[in-house]
């Protein structure tokens, strides 16, 4: 019973992130746009475009992290041998 749970929240987790990965992709484009074409823009549309939506990039990007949490500490917090003596 107990792996059926871990796997459930796999799979939550995974398709979590199967809808919070492209949003993310599509706010960094939206970033890099807005700030490379800044002058185009007006100073409100900056504004909404590229200030407003750098808040909601962040917290999908700390959500993006949260979510992958397990890997970031596989991969950058890894013991080794002598961590264990």
């Amino acid at each position: 019973m107990l792996g059926r749970g871990i796997k459930e929240e796999t799979v939550k987790r995974n398709t979590m992130l199967k809808i919070l990965n492209p949003i993310l992709g599509v706010l960094l484009v939206n970033q890099i746009l807005t700030g490379t074409f800044h002058e185009i823009l007006s100073p409100e549309s900056f504004e909404i475009m590229h200030e407003g939506s750098a808040y909601v990039f962040a917290v999908v990007a700390i959500l993006h992290v949260v979510l992958n949490w397990n890997w970031v500490k596989a991969m950058f917090f890894k013991s080794t041998p002598a961590d264990k003596t």
